[in-house]
Parts: structure tokens; sequence; C-alpha cells
């Protein structure tokens, strides 16, 4: 019996105009599920070809939404200097009821914003509701779509941009301008995009031998961060000042503890998934500086992987290449 895969590129992806709103709701869906056990998510394994470079494989399956797939994901810090993005690569979906592939599409968009869609439900939980200063250190694609998602769920009016790389600071700000209403406050060190700041988003390279600069003291009271690059920006006695620290997977953090690509953390007090369905605390008072370090989950992409597919189905977007 005959029977095709459904290819959508990176523009394909992009050129369906998928609201923020969809995809944090479909991202708040899949940490559900996983809070109430109705996932199946493997620790993901990874290659290094270079030095602080990975290829990881992430096969997820949620059972609420009965989607299966998996992402084969690279990040190459030295590609931005040879015109290449960061991170880049693709997603495959499985038909549940046969297990054949029924697409293959770029994963590269759907990182950006699945990424950045995770920290605004983490921020919807754990971020102070009045919160209107963001920072941002690390001005490219997740600190872009990490702004955007951000600004649906907190009423934010100022954001403090810091970069090493004067042209990514200011295609930021080029960018922020025009998709935002936000003020843009250029700084020029972490610090100084640190102090005052009601959240904290730190977005450079993931490195395994980092030089952290946050020190404990540059965060205010009441503060939330979210660091999507480890531990590469954060002093270990930054991350241990925190009253609660979350991660989205506890075994996946654990793994890359013991692989040596976080340092080990002092004190860790859940899952956000824990958070979502009520088994433990989120933000309990004004006063409390809270970190949930997200780390990367499969059923992430898969969540939004199915709700791009169906949608490209409905428009006729893409092409189909056969198989059998």
């Amino acid at each position: 019996m005959p029977h095709e895969i459904l290819y959508l590129s990176y523009k394909d992806v992009e050129s369906l105009g998928l609201s923020l709103e969809s995809i944090i709701e479909a991202v708040e869906d899949a940490f559900r599920q996983k809070g109430k056990g109705l996932v199946e998510m493997p620790p993901k394994p990874g290659i290094h070809p270079r030095r602080d470079a990975f290829i990881h494989a992430m096969p997820a399956y949620l059972k609420g939404s009965d989607a299966a797939g998996m992402k084969w994901i690279s990040g190459f810090p030295q590609n931005p200097k040879r015109g290449l993005p960061y991170i880049a690569g693709i997603l495959v979906l499985n038909d549940p009821e046969t297990g054949l592939p029924i697409a293959i599409m770029d994963a590269t968009w759907l990182t950006a914003y699945r990424t950045a869609g995770a920290t605004a439900v983490a921020a919807k939980y754990l971020a102070r509701d009045d919160s209107e200063v963001l920072a941002i250190l690390g001005c490219g694609t997740q600190g872009r779509s990490h702004t955007l998602m951000l600004s649906k769920v907190l009423p934010l009016k100022v954001v403090k941009a810091y970069d090493v790389n004067e042209r990514s600071l200011q295609n930021y700000e080029a960018f922020v301008r025009e998709r935002t209403q936000l003020e843009v406050v250029r700084t020029a060190s972490p610090r100084e995009a640190v102090e005052g700041s009601d959240v904290i988003v730190t977005a450079g390279p993931i490195l395994k031998e980092p030089s952290p600069v946050i020190e404990a003291d540059w965060v205010k009271r009441g503060a939330s961060a979210f660091p999507i690059d480890f531990d590469s920006y954060w002093k270990s006695s930054a991350i241990a000042s925190m009253d609660k620290f979350y991660t989205d997977d506890v075994p996946q953090l654990n793994y890359y503890i013991k692989e040596g690509w976080i340092r080990p953390i002092e004190r860790v007090t859940g899952e956000l998934s824990e958070v979502i369905v009520g088994s433990k605390p989120g933000r309990e008072s004004e006063e409390e500086k809270i970190m949930c370090m997200n780390l990367g989950l499969a059923i992430l992409d898969v969540a939004v992987g199915k709700m791009i597919y169906e949608e490209a189905k409905r428009r006729n977007a893409g092409r189909m290449l056969p198989f059998l």
C-alpha cells in the first residue's frame, strides 16, 4: 500500500503563522500530561562531535493527545561565524497506530518557539504577576522568541538587553521595537542587565566549561530567573541563593550533572509539571527568588509539531514525498 510523508521546510513552518498563544497552550498541555504521568519520554542521548557542540535524539509519546515522534537537533556554537544557525534539526512525526512516519519538518523554528513557550508557561506560574522589567542576556533567536512569548503572559514594559556581539544587540533592538511596545534599554554588562530586573532570561550558548558571571546579590528579591543555557551564565552561589529551584525534568537534570554539563545543584524543589498540576507549590510570596532551568523536553516538540502538521494539512502546505 503506498504511503507518503509530508515534508515541511523552515519557510513552510514559519509561513503557517501559528499564534504565540496557541503554542503556549500546547506547551502547557504537554507539561500537564507529564504531571499526570501521561507521557513516555526517555532521557535524550547525545553525541558531541566538536567542543561544546551536541547532536541530541529526543523521542516522546504523549498518551493524552496520542502524538508520537522524535526530534534530531544539533547545537554548534561556531555556526554563526559560518553564517549558519547555532541550533538546527528536524522533527519526525509518526502515526501512533502503525508507527509509520507521517511528517518530516524543520525543527529550528519549532525549537525557538517551543523553548520560549516553556519559559512563558514557567513565568505564568512562577513569576510575580506585576513583573514589568525583563532582562535578556543573549539576543539571538532565543532572546527574540522569549521576548515575544513573555510579553504574552506578563505586563512587561521594559527589556534590558545584553549581548557580547554588537550586531546581535542592534538586530534584537530593531526586532523588539518592530514587534512589541516594549522600551529597549541596551546594557553594557550582565550586571547592568540583571540588577533591578523582575524576570531574567539567559540565552547564551551551552558550554561544558563556562565562565559564569551572575552573582547572587545581583538578583533582587521577588525576581524569577529562566536560564535556557544551563548554568553557563550563573555562578553556583547565585543558583543556591534561590528560594525555589525548578526544572522541567529531574532525571534529565541529574544526567547532565553526571556528564559534567551542569554543576551540582544544592536543592531541587521539583518539576514545572508538578507545579502545573498542583502537586508542588509555585510562587508563594512576592519576595521569593525563583529559578526554573528548563533543559528542553521532547514532549514539547511533539506537541507543537503535531499542531504544525495539522495546520499544514489543513492549508495544503509543504509537499508530499513517497515513502512506501
